[in-house]
């Protein structure tokens, strides 16, 4: 099957994303990196072929990781919802210049913004991990940003930056004793949630189970997959709280330790999550198939779709994105999301 076939039938499994069986205050949507030539310089698909696919499935936003102008063009007047990003390496530069911050922002916002419905940008993606660490410029970098959007009369875009979970937690037992790593936590990431409470943005996370389940001896492999079996379950006893899944006890953590720093009403987006089918080397080869890869799939979007929420925050996220990668089998990295799925769900 070629390239366009399987991000064809990506798009044919997430029709149900949009057509929930029963209502969820979380909107659902896929991450999209926009595959380009062996060359790098041509666009393997045709944005508009892309936004129109989109469209005709219903599905409700995109995050774009690479936030290609012409995608942007090619999203106007859709209103399918549009999660865009300032690539790492522009971090440093965006925080030292207050005008390369306008520039960025004056390509890849003020052309398209309003008929392209931009709902919030994340400044970097997991730069915690990156080296050299470009952390120290994260919230200058976002402020910028911020008031550039702002000096060109757009208010209602959001600004915030996305972090990866196990960089910031190293542990998640018990959700309601988790705290911030330090000194990452005062350093870096409550002077971003004071920002980000400042001018009403989400806190961003990338947050994969399989994680838990790969690093830890205590979590059941049903628990991470969304075994509904009476007896999958791991309880938190100071709360004393149930989790039937690791996906809310890993969001609990993090909401737990937001709370901690006085920021526990924050929205939270979970930027990026699926299940890994090929290509993680530390990752049994057992557990790296198609079908577990469906079945946490499945799991997580009945439970999104349930309206349940998580122990601690009964209302739900706000967002969460599916995550695959278009044509990067070749390259030996990981396919998650449903990329080589035959899924109706």
């Amino acid at each position: 099957m070629d390239s366009l076939a399987f991000y064809l039938l990506l798009l044919v499994s997430l029709t149900a994303v949009a057509n929930p069986t029963v209502a969820s205050a979380t909107t659902i949507g896929v991450t999209y990196s926009t595959p380009r030539s062996i060359s790098g310089s041509e666009l393997l698909f045709s944005p508009e072929r892309i936004a129109e696919k989109v469209v005709s499935m219903k599905i409700p936003a995109v995050r774009l990781l690479d936030s290609d102008p012409a995608m942007l063009r090619a999203f106007a007047d859709t209103n399918v919802s549009l999660f865009i990003s300032v690539p790492n390496p522009l971090v440093p530069l965006l925080a030292s210049n207050r005008s390369l911050a306008t520039a960025w922002v004056n390509r890849h916002v003020a052309p398209f913004y309003p008929r392209t419905n931009i709902s919030i940008i994340s400044v970097g993606n997991d730069v915690t991990s990156d080296s050299p660490d470009v952390s120290p410029f994260l919230l200058p970098a976002m402020e910028n940003v911020h008031g550039s959007l702002r000096d060109l009369g757009i208010h209602k875009i959001p600004v915030s930056t996305t972090l990866y979970f196990f960089n910031i937690l190293p542990a998640i037992f018990f959700p309601s004793a988790a705290r911030f790593q330090q000194p990452k936590g005062e350093d870096t990431i409550r002077p971003i949630l004071q920002f980000l409470e400042r001018t009403n943005s989400s806190f961003l996370l990338n947050l994969h189970p399989y994680n838990v389940y790969e690093s830890s001896f205590i979590v059941p492999f049903g628990h991470v997959i969304f075994d509904e079996s009476p007896l999958c379950f791991i309880d938190d006893y100071p709360a004393r709280l149930r989790y039937r899944n690791s996906f809310d006890m890993m969001v609990d953590a993090v909401i737990t330790s937001m709370a901690a720093m006085g920021h526990k009403d924050l929205p939270l987006i979970v930027a990026e999550t699926g299940w890994p089918s090929s290509g993680v080397e530390t990752f049994s080869e057992e557990d790296l198939t198609l079908v577990y890869s469906e079945m946490f799939l499945r799991g997580l979007l009945a439970h999104l779709r349930s309206g349940s929420g998580t122990p601690l925050r009964k209302e739900g996220l706000l967002a969460v994105y599916v995550f695959e990668l278009v044509e990067e089998e070749a390259k030996g990295m990981r396919n998650s999301g449903l990329l080589h799925h035959k899924v109706q769900l």
